[in-house]
């Protein structure tokens, strides 16, 4: 039987090939559990199992070609990585944990309720119920509207840090923006309110909304809003409502953190 000696086994410890590129990537996106919650870079290199170092210079080339997205938060899955679906996928899980909550709202309050998500600089409609009442608000599922001239818009940029929300509107190359003084203000105001956000369609003085955005760990994902008729303040009143279905939802998206 052949002996091997200390020497031979360092060596043959030293041939053996290190992790290719390919299995290292394949490590960094086995770290995410397919759910659009994003993770620091040290929670992606310790699921990984790789150094810190390393696993920064990878997910920076892979945000190249939107395998993984970047926010405030953390790293997140990008729509390569989620395939041509894959932002719907994320949606469905959130559509189906508020639906029941949207649900309440409008039996409650005979208001119109609206899920939705930020996409850039814009807001998406995920889901809206509200029965008749629902055609008189100006609104439709999978919408987009500009962020900050709707409550759901500015509960979830509020939840942003002040640059990031810069970036979002920076054009490039960089010679105006939409978020100004007035805009970082209104948010200021929005997370001393508990993230509370209020906004009337200036073509329409009767039509109201308020949001609160959906939450899991530190990063906004989605928001909760009701709209409709806000002449006679019953807005403020159902505020607490709102509220208490964005926190709702935020529990059933991440029940860790309840």
């Amino acid at each position: 039987m052949a002996v091997i000696n200390s020497t031979e086994a360092t060596q043959a410890r030293h041939t053996e090939p290190s992790p290719s590129m390919v299995e290292r990537m394949t490590l960094i996106l086995d770290a995410f559990d397919g759910r659009r919650v994003p993770l620091s870079l040290e929670e992606v290199a310790r699921r990984a199992r790789l150094p810190r170092s390393t696993v920064h210079r990878i997910l920076n080339q892979m945000l190249r070609f939107q395998w993984i997205e970047h926010e405030t938060f953390g790293y997140r899955l990008g729509r390569r990585a989620l395939g041509p679906c894959g932002d719907e996928r994320g949606h469905g899980e959130i559509r189906e944990a508020a639906a029941a909550r949207l649900h309440e709202l409008h039996l409650r309050t005979g208001l119109v309720a609206h899920l939705s998500v930020l996409d850039g600089c814009d807001v998406v409609f995920l889901d809206k119920v509200g029965g008749a009442s629902a055609r008189q608000v100006p609104s439709r599922v999978g919408g987009r509207v500009a962020a900050h001239h709707t409550a759901d818009g500015k509960s979830m940029l509020a939840g942003l840090a002040p640059e990031t929300v810069d970036s979002l509107y920076l054009p490039t190359p960089p010679s105006h923006t939409v978020a100004t003084p007035a805009l970082h203000l209104e948010l200021s105001r929005i997370r001393q309110r508990g993230g509370l956000a209020f906004h009337r369609d200036p073509a329409k003085s009767e039509f109201a909304c308020v949001a609160a955005a959906v939450r899991s760990g530190d990063a906004t994902i989605a928001a909760v809003s009701l709209c409709g008729d806000g002449r006679d303040g019953r807005l403020k009143h159902v505020a607490p409502l709102v509220a208490g279905a964005a926190r709702a939802v935020s529990r059933i998206l991440n029940p860790k953190a309840a």
